[in-house]
């Protein structure tokens, strides 16, 4: 593992030489390179967003570079490192969709299993039609982003579910839905047997080999949970509410995140349940526009543009339905993919990004929520120019 860390801005004749890949290779090699590339795009992203720091994390060809900006707390100075613990918001939903599809690997669940058979409460009302696949991919029928305000303990959810009614027929919209997902990580954790945080903190996260990642930050590592900033410039940290953790709660590091990208990218090492249930996770079940939708990852072919990765996070996608095609068995795997996923809470954005079919991924943390475009074309950015580095393990 190589560690890299930011130089001194570069000067406008350094800043052109490093978008010029094969004049700069000849020169400097893999680091920097690097560096180069990275500092090019991160920087402006910060300066134009006010972003006090972000922590990114690269591995290419089985090496990983670390790129580290910033502080994590503006009011005590405290610098950013790959250590430093972030918030990533929806990210959490691909540990929740790794727990559910673990699940079914061990036989505890099946995602296409009605959703009240798993929470008997829920016996005679629409969650006797919905599958758990369906929420797990946001097409149970129009639940909404957001639970209502006044859901605020376990049996006024159960309520909320047992009365709620769907717009759609299962399986044709997705509507982008923490109570949807959530729901779905809280039945996987019923089927286990065990509450979902303990499953996630003392099975999944360990399998992972994860050593900094938690659902909640323990006492003694506080002094690394970074502050975020809202938009006013507020020191802010994550108000859990209900099914947070299914939904949004995980926070780690950009030394944690970057494992869990290696662990998609090939999972080699792992425990065998675990490399299927990844696998799993990879599966397309329906095509949304441009995008496909996995469990948790959302996907694109590996040809993909830019043009069309922003299409699949647009506010569109995020707070409107969208019709969906249902792939076949024989559409829902390739093996050149993108995939990817944002995630946010109010003070803290994420982005994680990986080619399974080049060796590479990409993690960018950072202790502010900016837009989910920006941070889109710059992993997109970068994972075109590393693609085109022949210096570097997995270049060309």
């Amino acid at each position: 593992m190589r560690k890299i860390y930011p130089r001194q801005l570069f000067s406008a004749a350094a800043a052109f030489l490093a978008l010029n890949l094969n004049a700069h290779a000849a020169g400097n090699g893999a680091q920097g390179e690097l560096q180069a590339i990275v500092d090019e795009t991160i920087r402006p992203i910060m300066r134009q967003n006010e972003i006090p720091g972000m922590a990114v994390a690269i591995t290419i060809g089985g090496e990983r570079y670390f790129f580290n900006y910033g502080v994590a707390s503006k009011e005590s100075g405290q610098a950013v490192t790959e250590n430093t613990i972030f918030e990533i918001g929806s990210v959490s939903k691909t540990f929740t969709a790794t727990l559910g599809a673990l699940a079914q690997v061990r036989g505890k669940l099946s995602l296409s299993d009605s959703a009240s058979k798993y929470l008997p409460a829920l016996t005679g009302s629409a969650f006797d039609e919905i599958k758990l696949l369906e929420l797990a991919t946001y097409t149970a029928g129009g639940l909404p982003l957001q639970f209502p305000d006044e859901v605020t303990d376990q049996d006024e959810m159960i309520a909320y579910y047992k009365n709620w009614q769907p717009t759609y027929a299962p399986g044709t919209n997705r509507v982008y839905s923490n109570p949807s997902i959530g729901l779905f990580g809280y039945l996987a954790a019923r089927s286990m047997g065990e509450p979902f945080d303990d499953l996630m903190e003392g099975t999944l996260i360990p399998m992972l080999g994860l050593k900094d990642t938690y659902v909640k930050v323990p006492n003694e590592r506080m002094g690394d949970y970074a502050y975020g900033y809202s938009r006013t410039g507020k020191p802010v940290r994550v108000n859990p509410g209900m099914l947070a953790s299914e939904a949004y709660g995980v926070k780690t590091t950009a030394a944690d995140m970057i494992r869990f990208a290696e662990a998609n990218l090939d999972g080699a090492e792992l425990d065998a349940e675990l490399q299927h249930a990844i696998k799993a996770t990879h599966t397309g079940y329906y095509r949304v526009g441009g995008m496909i939708q996995g469990l948790g990852w959302e996907m694109y072919p590996g040809d993909a543009g830019l043009d069309r990765l922003l299409s699949g996070n647009t506010s569109e996608m995020a707070f409107e339905p969208n019709t969906v095609d249902k792939l076949s068995q024989s559409q829902s795997h390739r093996e050149d993919m993108l995939i990817n996923k944002t995630g946010s809470t109010i003070g803290f954005g994420a982005y994680v990004v990986f080619a399974p079919a080049r060796n590479i991924g990409i993690v960018m943390l950072a202790n502010k929520n900016y837009p989910n475009p920006v941070r889109v074309e710059a992993g997109y950015r970068l994972l075109k120019a590393l693609e085109n580095l022949p210096s570097v393990p997995g270049g060309r």
